[in-house]
């Protein structure tokens, strides 16, 4: 059977001027366009495709990607909007549905939202901005310092939430983000800390020892790039030592002060010099 909304590995059992028919098991015959039948394809042949149905509700199978499938989160752009609903960019020739009750905020054309790929009680598919009911509700078996993929999706005045691993919603908190992020945004994270709630804590620096050892690489090779020394110290504003640095004065203060015991560096009131 044919998975719809997703890529199969389907074989050919009729080549026509028009395209070719793909055996898609209990889901029966599946046509792929003339345009996209691959040069010399012949009846027994195995192609990947997507599938998906046509405004007809009939299956159809495309030799293209879309840029998200069924049940994955993504950031997409609106490129239509009608009374029914948006129409959303997905890298298909026909673009992807969003109705309007599945969007959190009235969507707007050339705006990019992040939204989750699901099939309907019809077996459409089609997209929602109201990501909460497809977030992972299971207790999360991340680690402590464990490495993950981010996808920002909303801001609020705590900080960011981000879609973890394709799965889970967590925090990156607005006192400890030191970089400008962006809606629809993907980036590498750490799991910070899972709180007794089960709600997942981020943060975009690894914790503990190895996160220092990364910024007091950092640190160093701003340093070098100075000439040596630099007019920075632990007791620098803390948007001073971001706009150096990158960090947070909290992960500066460590790092100087791991170059420091290893005699890396010399720290005086108005500068730190490397040794050397």
């Amino acid at each position: 059977m044919a998975r719809l909304g997703r890529i199969n590995k389907l074989t050919v059992t009729e080549v026509r001027e028009y395209g070719a028919h793909l055996d898609g098991g209990e889901s029966g015959d599946i046509l792929l366009p003339g345009r996209e039948v691959p040069e010399g394809c012949q009846v027994g042949a195995e192609v990947i495709v997507f599938v998906y149905k046509d405004g007809e509700d009939h299956l159809r199978a495309t030799t293209q990607k879309p840029l998200v499938m069924i049940g994955r989160f993504a950031a997409l752009k609106v490129v239509g909007v009608t009374g029914a609903g948006a129409y959303l960019d997905w890298g298909l020739q026909g673009d992807l549905f969003v109705p309007r009750s599945q969007q959190r905020e009235p969507m707007r054309v050339g705006n990019s939202y992040v939204v989750v790929v699901f099939l309907d009680d019809n077996e459409r598919i089609i997209a929602s901005s109201k990501l909460d009911r497809f977030l992972d509700l299971e207790p999360p078996e991340y680690a402590e310092g464990e490495e993950v993929t981010l996808l920002i999706h909303a801001q609020s005045e705590l900080g960011y939430q981000a879609v973890v691993n394709q799965r889970h919603n967590g925090m990156l908190y607005l006192n400890e983000v030191f970089q400008q992020l962006e809606i629809g945004q993907e980036l590498t994270g750490y799991i910070k800390k899972i709180r007794a709630d089960q709600k997942i804590d981020l943060c975009l620096k690894k914790p503990g020892y190895q996160g220092v050892e990364d910024v007091s690489q950092i640190v160093l090779e701003v340093i070098k790039a100075r000439g040596g020394r630099i007019a920075v110290t632990d007791q620098s504003p803390p948007e001073e030592i971001y706009a150096c640095f990158g960090v947070s004065k909290k992960s500066f203060k460590k790092a100087i002060g791991a170059l420091y015991r290893k005699r890396v560096v010399v720290i005086d009131p108005e500068g730190i010099t490397l040794v050397g």
